[in-house]
């Protein structure tokens, strides 16, 4: 064994990243090692398909903080290195290259790998998925020679791209295979907005289709061809179909989960001193009746940063933050905050023509969600409608000239 560290972190993306910063801010002295399988230190992924694949940030831009910090701060970077196995007894990881790196403590933010198609032509050169910096400089190259893309999944990662492509003057096509886009993470109403609103900017959104196959020539996509046989001419496929959450080694190591990693209210498996963090972390929500779920967001991954953290240090918190998203496709800024699984009711608030809206998620009378497009205030205002659970009347909710925070104070 090379080198042990107090504490190990696994993944350098934002979980990781926001790990350290606490460790340090909160006045820890021991040593600390964060391993990733990327070469680049800690950025930031949501730029990826948007700002950094429209060319309208540079990488350095979107770094989570520059070299000299982590060096300033004693934060070993360890890229490069992909971790394969995990010894709990011995307290020891195995990379892909064979090293042995030993921990007091464990903290896996290693996120996920994009879901990979598995129909033939899957791995023909030209398709993409997007997320990892490599992946997005690979599409950045090739959309020099591109003017057909087909983007398959219509959730936020595909939405995204398309808007870009778009944007840069790509004939694009969005396959989905669901009976509208966004399906899984909000109501019809906005599926139909976002819909109309791509087709608008040219984007041709196909729904209910399936794929059969990615044709190709001379080893490069050159179309896909549907479940029905037509075949969609095109240059460059995008895969935007979820992630497979990176957990492998803890499971094989006899961590409890599926899909993901079980962890209790503080963030710890079932592991000794392992905690698990972020993307890959399978926790009991308190925002969804204590289901067990992953979340998928920069907002989760920082905050069980947080809590783990705390919980290592000796001064456990259970996990209580209020879930939130955004989205920026076109000149529209989507804002979610709370979760919408299993709404039984949806409140449009506003005018949807005006491109100002948001659309409020209610289970059982009680306000679970908002979805807020170019809403600012209502996104503001709306968290607290979400932790209080608040009980309003519909009318009340729908009627902009009432400031939401006021139905927050009836309560």
């Amino acid at each position: 064994m090379s080198v042990r560290y107090n504490v190990l972190i696994v993944g350098t993306g934002h979980g990781g990243a926001q790990a350290a910063i606490a460790l340090r801010q909160r006045g820890f002295t021991g040593t600390i090692g964060m391993a990733g399988e990327e070469p680049e230190i800690p950025y930031e992924r949501p730029p990826l398909s948007k700002d950094y694949l429209a060319g309208d940030k540079e990488f350095d831009r979107i770094l989570i903080r520059p070299a000299t910090f982590w060096a300033e701060r004693n934060v070993a970077m360890l890229t490069g290195q992909r971790i394969i196995a995990v010894d709990p007894v011995a307290h020891v990881v195995t990379s892909h290259d064979g090293e042995r790196i030993g921990y007091d403590s464990l903290i896996w933010a290693a996120g996920g790998h994009a879901r990979r198609l598995s129909c033939q032509g899957h791995d023909l050169t030209g398709v993409h998925a997007v997320r990892s910096r490599a992946d997005v400089d690979r599409m950045i190259t090739e959309l020099v020679t591109t003017t057909r893309v087909v983007v398959i999944g219509g959730g936020y990662i595909g939405l995204e791209a398309a808007a870009v492509l778009s944007k840069l003057g790509k004939q694009v096509t969005v396959l989905e295979a669901l009976p509208r886009v966004l399906a899984r993470v909000a109501g019809e109403e906005l599926s139909r907005f976002y819909e109309s609103e791509h087709r608008a900017h040219g984007v041709d959104v196909r729904l209910d289709t399936l794929v059969e196959s990615i044709e190709g020539m001379n080893g490069r996509a050159s179309g896909v061809r549907l479940a029905d046989g037509e075949i969609v001419p095109c240059e460059m496929v995008i895969v935007g179909i979820g992630i497979i959450p990176a957990v492998e080694p803890l499971l094989a190591a006899g961590a409890k989960g599926a899909n993901g990693v079980w962890v209790d209210a503080v963030c710890r498996t079932t592991l000794p001193d392992v905690f698990a963090i972020g993307d890959c972390a399978l926790h009991a929500s308190a925002f969804q009746d204590r289901q067990e779920i992953r979340l998928e967001s920069v907002q989760n991954a920082n905050d069980m940063a947080t809590t783990a953290v705390k919980a290592l240090m000796g001064t456990p918190e259970p996990y209580h933050a209020v879930p939130w998203f955004w989205s920026n496709q076109y000149d529209l800024k989507l804002q979610t905050v709370g979760l919408s699984i299993g709404f039984d009711q949806a409140i449009v608030r506003g005018d949807m023509t005006t491109r100002s809206f948001s659309v409020i998620y209610l289970r059982g009378g009680a306000v679970i969600a908002l979805d807020c497009v170019n809403a600012v205030k209502d996104y503001v205002q709306g968290k607290a409608l979400v932790v209080n659970a608040t009980r309003a009347s519909p009318a009340a909710l729908a009627d902009v000239h009432v400031p939401l925070k006021t139905l927050v104070e009836r309560v």
